[in-house]
This record gives C-alpha cells, structure tokens and sequence, in this order.
C-alpha cells in the first residue's frame, strides 16, 4: 500500500500542508514525487489539482495512529484515505530541489506553498490541456482519448522511455511545426494528362517531378489552388515537423570567440572559479567587460560538466544580452523572460527539463528553472528592483539565488556599476566578496563628460523641455550623423488633464491618481487600473472650455522633436510602444542599423544597451522620481543617472552627457555628474544608519485593503496591535497610514512599516496575520506582507 502526501491547489492556510491520499494499486510504481494529481477535496470531494511532495511511510502512520488512539489495522487506515482520482503528469514537472526550495520561500516570502509551486511551472501547465504521445515508431495519440487500461500501460511506456509526452493547450496547439510536401506516386504522375489550358498544372506537374526530397510548404512556389489538386490526387503528402518558436533567434547569431581579458577581468574570472564559499559582487564601471567575464565563467563552469543561470533585469535588456550568450554558446542556451508567449516559455522550459540547454538566460522568473548540476548563478544589475516580484509570490530572485547556490554548492556572481547599499554593505561586512573593474575593456574608450544643466536659468521660448545647450549639441551630433540617446521617466503624452478655469483635474474613478493623456489612442489612461476615457472638450466640474494639458510625456517630447528638429529620425521606446511581441528587438534593431538618429525612451533604454555610435546622452527631467515618499528614491535616481550616462561614449568617439535638472544641488545628482559611487555609499549609508533603514535594520511592509475605508482603518489598527504585542519592543512599527496613493481598483489601502533587527516571533506573527482572511468577517479583507518591500508608492 502506498500513501501520496499532495498538496492541494487551494491557497488557504487551512490547506497550507500535505494530505494524505492513497495510490491506486496499479499506479503504485508509475506515481513519483513532483507529479501533478486530480484528487477529490472536502466533504463533496469535488476533484481538485495538487502535486505529490512526498509519500508517507505507512509504519510512521500506523504508529502516529496508535500514539492518538485510534489503534486500528493498516487495512482500516486505507479504508479511510480518499484515492488519488487521475495522475496529470507522465513524468514529474517538478524536480525535489524545487519542493524544497518551496519549504524555504515559505519562511520569508509569506505566499501559501502551493503558490510558491505553481510560480515554478510554465503557465501552460497551469491551464486546460491535453497531452500528445509520442510512441518511438512516430505513432500519435492523445491522452484525453485512451481508456484507464491504456493510461496504466502509456505511463509504462513513458517510464522505460518507449514514448514521449508533449503538453498541448487545448485553446490553442501549442506544437510549432513546419508543414512539408514530398511527391508521392511518381511515375502515376509521369503519366498524368493535364488539359492545356491547365498551364500553371502543368508547370506544377514538372517541378514535381524534377523535385528531390521535401520542400516547406512556405517555399512553395505554387498557389494554394494549384498544390490543392495535386494532394487532392494523391501526387502530394503534407508532413509535419516540430521546431522551436526560438530557433530563428539562434539561427540569425554567428558564432562568437572569447575576447582576452584585462588584466582586472582576469583576476576577477580566476577568483570567481576558484571558490564558491561567498557570493561574489562583481562591481564595474559601465562599459568595463563584465559581460565577458560573465561568459568565460560560465565557459568553464561547462567544461567541468555543469551548467548556468543568468538573469538580468528587464525584457528590454534580452535581446543583446542573449545575442552575445546565443554567439558564444548556441543551442546548448534556453532564453526564459516574459515577453515570450505561452508556448515559447514551454519549449524552453521542456529544453531545459531534458537537459539539452545548459545555460539559461532570462528575466526574474528564470531563477526557477529546473537545472541540474549548477556551477554558477549571475545576477547582473543585482540592484534592479524589477528583480522583486510585486506580487504572489513576493519573491526576490537574489534570495532564491542564494539558496540554489547553497544547494548546488555553485558559484553566485551579483554584478553592478553601482551595487544595491544592502549588497555593497554585505560585501564591506565580508559576507559577500567584493571584486572591482575600474577601467573599460575598450582601452580607447574614455568615460564620458558629464553636465549638469540648471533648468531654473534656462528661459527658452521654443521649448519647456529642451535647454539651449542640449538642443546645440543635438544638432552638432545630428551634423556628425551620431546618434542620441534622450531619457524621459514618463511615458504618454502629458502627466495631467486640468480646467484653467476651476483647476479641476480629471481623475480615475476606481484610484486616487490623475488620468494620464495618450494622444495615439486619444484617450485619459490610468496606469494602475487600466481605466481609459474620452478626452473632456468641457470641464466636467464648470463647463468651461479651457481644458490643458500639463506636463510632459514621451509622447509629448516625440512631438516637440519633430517642430524642433525636422530633420532628425526619432524612435520611442516605452511601455506604450513595446506592448507589442518582440518590439524592444525591432526598436533596438532599427537603431543599431542606424535607422534612427534618435532613441528617446523611459528609464528601459537605460541600462545594458551598448551602441558604438551613440555620443550624446541628454537626461530631460532628472527630477522625477527624487521627491517620491520612498527611502529609496535618491539611490533610485542616482543608479539611473549612472546607467544611462554609461551609454555614452562607449566606443572610439568621445561621449557627452547632459542632465537637465531643477535640483542641481541635490546629492544623488551632483555625484552622478561625478561618477563617483563611493561617495554615495557613503552618504547614503549615514542617512540609512540614522533613520533605521536597510541595510541597517530589516523590513517588512504589511499592506491593508478593503472597499470600505471605516473598515480598513479599523482591522489595520487590529493587525499594528497584534504585530507590537508579538514582537519586542526593539521592533519599530510605524503606522498604519495611507498609502500615497490611497485607492486603487475601487480600495482603500493602509500600510504597516515593521523595521527589525533580530525578531524570533516575527514569522509566526505574520502568519497570525495572514491567517485574519480565513475568517468569516474578514472575507472581503486583502492582507498583502511583503519581505523587504522595493516600493512604497
């Protein structure tokens, strides 16, 4: 008798643990760890899906019964299991190190296991679907059509490798395949007759018979007509064959060697395969070779057997990131970010799963990938916050990085031209160790020239967002046909609709934000909800007719390139015109083809790209962002100033950079003119030490929502009562207050700020926390805990 521990896809804390199910006697040797199971649940034992994470040892269970005094036989403690009802799997979805890396993210990512689980699946395997099988003969079948005997028998077979399992989407095929046509019946067609007046038939009739092999249907250069009548005769037969939605990506990438490194790149490269004892952070100047030490780490970690993850930070930053990785390590690479479709993020997970890639490269998400065998993790831009998941599971891929490298006993490379304060404090501390690149791997490549441009003294009639001194230098690049890279953090056309007359601004109905104006689609967006409205011709509050647009967009700045410079080429890179698949590829690539004299984007075009011809950066608000009520605001600026200043100059020609800015005398922006990290850190970390911040004290955000305000103030004054009378009183509890911005989707949200050192009772009063949504009263209560938030905006 064998007993399946499951656990069922219900994220409720009731149901946060095992279950014990038993396995149906034919399917005792064909269930294995990591499967997913229909089970039936609850008193109507309606089916539910849950994974198995374990089986039980039915002597612990008889004598756990016997300690609880229900002393019965073996035979009566089966008679009251419910049975496994159907196995969803052939083979386990989910590898032990996976499961256990669950148990681990449940002590610090407050998410209900199961939720850490599924986060680990491609969404696929989330949905409806069916399975095709694959017998070593090319025979087909699906699983949805065989009888239970024939299930039992496939799962053998899949077992002992005679046949293969491919997840099929049933809205949709999830198959790639390339159709091919092959004649068949050859000399029959020899001696069809066609009508003369059949000419293109007969043309047809020839190709056919002088054709050898197969040919793609695609590249048939037939009508559809006309290929329709010759299978229709049995002259042709169509076949099918399965290829990745990724290959045409590898198939466009030449090889790549390895570049020789620097005498600081080496150093770097040989302390990083020597010992894995500490994560390494790796910080380099923009533009100092830390992508090559990257890939000649991974090289060697490959030669000794072992394979590699590397994650970046933004879809934005993939595709040259994955060209270089493609080049240097072609089909053995599998690229996983969110910008792939559904069935793409499967393909490259079933490559993984098989063991055929052997260095993944992606987004946040990619640090689940189930490899074996890992020699290194690298974690580039390691102070990216789009590295935190903002929402279940709050994960943070550095953390989950530090497990696996543990588990593994790999390699963990964190990389930076300006290291997070909480990863430079570790290194400082000699818990991470600390490796510097100081010169570029481009020996003619100087660091760029960098001006602070005070828009309080520039009056200049043409334009609000374009100084006198960045539009000269435009045109002097423009005259040397170099490019210009322009960073404005806000995308649309204007921050805001306001009455002239009333100074009434149109805001969302379900949030507490103003509407932002998108001339494209002429319409007031909200960025939280998605709300969307017609542009007002009156004021909705006096009726009058002076309705204005305030503020500046990338829209907006597009527009005013246009009147300003005609005869520059401008593309733009946002949110808005990256909505559609592969577009940052598109964009990127016109303007590496120098299709466009100008990329002006949101802070995406910041970081990673590198173009030999760009001599110009101009940053046209460094403002934004500065003044936002986070802690982490001036860090946020200065990381991005720094970034996009690396973009500059990174070839032969020199490279100049203008910060436009009404704060010239702030820190963060005074230093980043400077280039100068150290300071920074400095500052920065005597302002974190005197106000109880990261990284000298721990955080933990719990966020309180509810439709009704009375009642989200009330339970967040419960849950702020509940937290101080769990924890010390070293624990500093600010709150509750109001979000910044209080509603949002038709809520009200309150915060709870807990700031800790060492809290042994932390956990458990979270949980406690937590759990207030199970009860009755609480059910339209949202209570979201968020380990060591990123944003509190």
């Amino acid at each position: 008798m064998k007993i399946a521990k499951v656990i069922v896809d219900i994220p409720l804390m009731q149901t946060d643990k095992a279950f014990s199910y038993l396995v149906p006697t034919d399917l005792e040797n064909l269930v294995a760890i990591g499967m997913r199971v229909h089970v039936p649940f609850g008193k109507g034992n309606r089916l539910v899906q849950g994974i198995i994470i374990d089986f039980e040892d039915t002597k612990n269970l008889a004598e756990a019964d016997k300690q609880m005094s229900l002393s019965v036989p073996m035979s009566k403690i089966s008679e009251n299991l419910k049975e496994i009802a159907e196995v969803l799997d052939l083979e386990p979805v989910l590898t032990e190190e996976q499961l256990w890396l669950a148990d681990e993210m449940r002590h610090s990512v407050f998410s209900y296991k199961i939720s850490c689980l599924k986060a680990m699946l491609p969404s696929l395997l989330n949905s409806s679907y069916d399975k095709l099988l694959t017998a070593a003969n090319g025979d087909e079948s699906y699983w949805s059509q065989l009888t239970e005997n024939e299930k039992i028998n496939v799962m053998k077979q899949v077992k002992s490798g005679e046949m293969t399992v491919t997840y099929i989407a049933k809205s949709k095929e999830n198959k790639k395949v390339i159709k091919f046509l092959s004649v068949i019946n050859r000399e029959k067609l020899k001696n069809l007759e066609i009508s003369k007046a059949a000419k293109k038939r007969e043309e047809c009739r020839q190709y056919l018979l002088e054709l050898n092999g197969k040919i793609s249907q695609k590249d048939f250069p037939f009508s559809r007509e006309v290929m329709k009548y010759f299978i229709d005769n049995d002259f042709l037969e169509i076949s099918e064959v399965e290829t990745s939605r990724t290959q045409s990506v590898f198939d466009a990438i030449h090889f790549d060697e390895a570049k020789e490194l620097n005498d600081e790149q080496m150093l770097a490269f040989q302390t990083i395969i020597t010992s894995s004892e500490k994560p390494y952070l790796l910080e380099g100047i923009t533009g100092s070779g830390k992508t090559e030490v990257y890939l000649q780490v991974i090289e060697h970690f490959l030669k000794k057997g072992k394979t590699a993850i590397m994650l970046v930070p933004e879809i934005s930053l993939t595709p040259q990131i994955t060209n270089r990785f493609i080049a240097r390590f072609g089909e053995k690479v599998a690229i996983m970010h969110s910008g792939l479709s559904d069935g793409e993020k499967y393909d490259e997970w079933r490559k993984i799963r098989s063991g055929k890639a052997r260095v993944v490269v992606g987004a946040r998400s990619a640090i689940f990938a189930p490899m074996e065998n890992i020699g290194v993790i690298i974690i580039d831009e390691e102070h990216e916050t789009s590295y935190k998941q903002d929402s279940n599971p709050r994960y943070h891929a550095r953390d989950l990085a530090l497990l696996r490298a543990k588990f593994h006993d790999a390699c963990l490379v964190l990389g930076s031209a300006t290291p997070s304060l909480e990863s430079r404090a570790r290194a400082m501390r000699g818990v991470y160790q600390l490796l510097r690149l100081t010169k570029r791997a481009n020996t003619s490549a100087l660091l760029p020239e960098v001006k602070i441009v005070d828009m309080r003294e520039q009056i200049n009639d043409k334009s609000a967002n374009f100084s006198t001194l960045l539009l000269d230098k435009m045109r002097e690049k423009l005259e040397k046909h170099e490019q210009i890279i322009l960073m404005l953090n806000r995308r649309g056309y204007s921050s805001f609709v306001m009455c002239r007359e009333c100074g009434y601004v149109v805001e969302c109905p379900n949030c507490d934000i103003s509407l932002t104006l998108h001339m494209d689609t002429r319409t007031l967006n909200c960025h939280y909800c998605g709300h969307q409205e017609a542009i007002p011709q009156l004021c909705p509050n006096c009726q009058s007719r002076k309705i204005r647009y305030y503020g500046s967009g990338t829209q907006k700045i597009q527009e005013e390139l246009a009147e300003l410079l005609p005869e520059a080429r401008v593309l733009r890179m946002d949110v808005d015109t990256t909505k559609t698949k592969n577009a940052h590829e598109k964009i990127l690539n016109k303007f590496s083809s120098y299709e466009a004299d100008i990329l002006l984007g949101t802070q995406m075009i910041a970081k990673g790209l590198d173009f030999p011809n760009v001599t110009l950066v101009g940053v046209i608000n460094a403002d934004t962002g500065l003044n936002l009520p986070d802690f982490r605001a001036s860090e946020r600026s200065f990381q991005l100033l720094m970034q996009v200043a690396g973009r500059a100059g990174r070839a032969d020609k020199k490279g100049e950079v203008l910060i436009q800015t009404f704060n010239p005398r702030h820190y963060a922006i005074q230093l980043a003119q400077e280039q100068d990290y150290e300071k920074f850190y400095e500052r920065e970390m005597n302002f974190r030490r005197t106000l109880s911040y990261p990284p000298y004290y721990f955080t933990v955000q719990v966020l309180v929502s509810h439709k009704n305000k009375e009642v989200v103030v009330k339970k967040s004054y419960e849950i702020a009562s509940l937290l101080r009378a769990n924890l010390s009183e070293k624990a500093k509890i600010l709150g509750p207050t109001a979000r910044p911005i209080a509603r949002t989707h038709n809520l009200y949200h309150y915060q709870i700020l807990v700031k800790y050192r060492f809290e042994d009772d932390l956990e458990a009063t979270l949980n406690q926390v937590l759990d207030l949504t199970q009860e009755r009263e609480n059910k339209d209560l949202r209570i979201m805990i968020d380990s060591e938030p990123q944003n509190f905006v």
